[in-house]
């Protein structure tokens, strides 16, 4: 016969692994709220992009007005490039919506 300390430890090990079993999410119930990465609202490309337009801008002002110009050219291309991330971020915003 099976000793109470030897029948109560197994109906322990029972429950723990019935109320283990409960505990574990449901894997269809995982995947409703998956977030989508937009690739082009990155803060690396931002920042490639905003330098790119700093640099473009900064050359250009030099070529055209030396030193006072390089820094109204920079400050122009900063000001492009941040449209240009802004307008390439909600591009694919709009063109790969979630219904």
């Amino acid at each position: 016969m099976i000793s109470r300390s030897r029948f109560s430890r197994m109906i322990l090990i029972l429950v723990i692994l019935v109320s283990f079993a409960f505990s574990l999410p449901v894997a269809s119930a995982q995947h409703r709220y998956r977030r989508h990465r937009n690739p082009e609202a990155g803060k690396k490309k931002a920042a490639k992009r905003i330098g790119i337009g700093t640099a473009v801008g900064a050359g250009a002002g030099a070529l055209i007005g030396g030193r006072k110009g390089a820094l109204i050219g920079a400050g122009a291309g900063a000001g492009a490039g941040t449209a240009y991330h802004y307008h390439k971020k909600h591009q694919y915003r709009r063109r790969h919506r979630r219904l």
